[in-house]
This record gives C-alpha cells, sequence and structure tokens, in this order.
C-alpha cells in the first residue's frame, strides 16, 4: 500500500467521523424540533382551552353582575312593598281605632237598653267573641269598658243616653223578642260598621297564585314580577 493510499483512506476515515458527529447532532436537533413543535402544538390547544374558560368566566360575571343588579331592584322593589304595607297598616288601625271610638258608646247604650228594656244580658265586648284577632289591650278603653258593665252590673256610662223611666222592664225569665225597629236599628248600625271594615284590596300572583296585595310590584312569596290585569292607559296629547 502507497502512502498516497493511505492518506486517503485516513481522509476517508476523518470525514466518516465528522458526518456520524453531526448526524448524531443533526438527529437531536431533529427530536428537539419534534418535541418543540408537538409542546407548541399542545400549548396551542391549551391555549384556546383557557380562552373558551376565560369567555365562559366572564359570561358568568355578567351573569351575576345582572343577578345582583336583579337582586337590589328586588331590594328597592320590596322596600317600597314594605312601606305601603306600612302604611296601610298604620291606616288600618287608625281607622279602627276612630270606629272604635263610635262603637263603644253605641254599644254601651245598646247594653243599657238591652238590660233595662228587655232583661237581657249585655252584648260581649270585642276581646271577648269566638274566633276575634282583638286582645283586650288592642283599644285601652276596652278595658274601662268591661270594668263599667261587666258581671251584669248596673250603670251609666259617659255619652250614653238616657233610657226614659217609663218603660217597664220585661220579665228576666222569658224576655219577649225586640221590637222590629230596635231589630232594624241595630242591623243597620252593623252593616255600617261592617262597610267601612272591608279588607284592603288583592289580586292574584300570575306565578304561584296567591293572594298578594294588588299594588304590590312583586310576589312576596315566589319573587316574581306582578303586573297588573288593568295598566294605565297612556294619556292622549
Amino acid at each position: 500500500m502507497t502512502a498516497e493510499n493511505e492518506r486517503e483512506i485516513y481522509h476517508k476515515l476523518e470525514a466518516m467521523k465528522e458526518i456520524r458527529n453531526k448526524t448524531i447532532t443533526l438527529e437531536r436537533l431533529k427530536r428537539s424540533i419534534m418535541n418543540e413543535v408537538r409542546s407548541g402544538d399542545q400549548e396551542s390547544r391549551c391555549l384556546a382551552q383557557y380562552k373558551r374558560e376565560m369567555e365562559l368566566l366572564q359570561q358568568e360575571k355578567m351573569s351575576h353582575v345582572e343577578e345582583l343588579r336583579q337582586i337590589h331592584a328586588d331590594i328597592n322593589a320590596m322596600e317600597t312593598v314594605i312601606k305601603q304595607t306600612e302604611e296601610s297598616m298604620n291606616r288600618k288601625l287608625s281607622n279602627a281605632s276612630r270606629l272604635h271610638e263610635d262603637y263603644r258608646p253605641l254599644k254601651a247604650e245598646v247594653d243599657l237598653l238591652r238590660r233595662q228594656c228587655l232583661g237581657l244580658e249585655r252584648l260581649p265586648d270585642l276581646h271577648e267573641e269566638e274566633g276575634s284577632p282583638i286582645t283586650p289591650d288592642r283599644f285601652p278603653s276596652l278595658s274601662t269598658n268591661a270594668g263599667a258593665t261587666g258581671a251584669g252590673g248596673v250603670g251609666t256610662v259617659a255619652g250614653v243616653r238616657a233610657v226614659p223611666a217609663f218603660l217597664p222592664p220585661a220579665p228576666p225569665r222569658k224576655p219577649p223578642p225586640p221590637p222590629p225597629a230596635f231589630r232594624s236599628a241595630l242591623a243597620q248600625d252593623f252593616i255600617s260598621v261592617s262597610l267601612r271594615q272591608q279588607p284592603p284590596p288583592m289580586k292574584s300572583c300570575l306565578s304561584c297564585h296567591q293572594q298578594i296585595h294588588r299594588n304590590a310590584p312583586i310576589c312576596p312569596l315566589c319573587k316574581a314580577k306582578s303586573r297588573s290585569r288593568n295598566p294605565k292607559k297612556p294619556k292622549k296629547k
């Protein structure tokens, strides 16, 4: 083997060594590129999911904002209903007190007429009637009135007209029925008092079908908005 052949073989071996080293480096780079591309694609898919999740979170945020706005609107409406109910309650209690001022002397007069003219017992007080929602301390004059006329005692009440002395009392055991004129007067007084104590106007909730106040904007039970069946018509220009 000549020297030229040896040098040629040596150069080929050196070239093969360099090719091998560079091929190994090339394979490493290729694997790195593949891994990076795969990782990039995975991150891209994750990024799309993250963006979708962000959109859902934004939608949920807006829904909560709408819920909070609706809750605040319901609170404002409920405050209005509470205020209207308190005003109605105070008005009803004031009317009840005023009606009781008319009822008290009339009842005292009726009790006196029943006792002296017909020999009957007094009528039960408001708090003594069965199923009555009135308590003895509802009106301050109830206890005084009951003490003055209780136990069938005989006495006079301020503001009551005196009974004529020429009317004889009826037998205590079998009293005759009251005269028609007296019964008619009592019936008229009872009807007039009943008409003045009518319940507040009510309506049925379109959602839960419960009775609510006619002016209530929302149902206090199911929180559904209540719309009037007869809305106000716009004024003509």
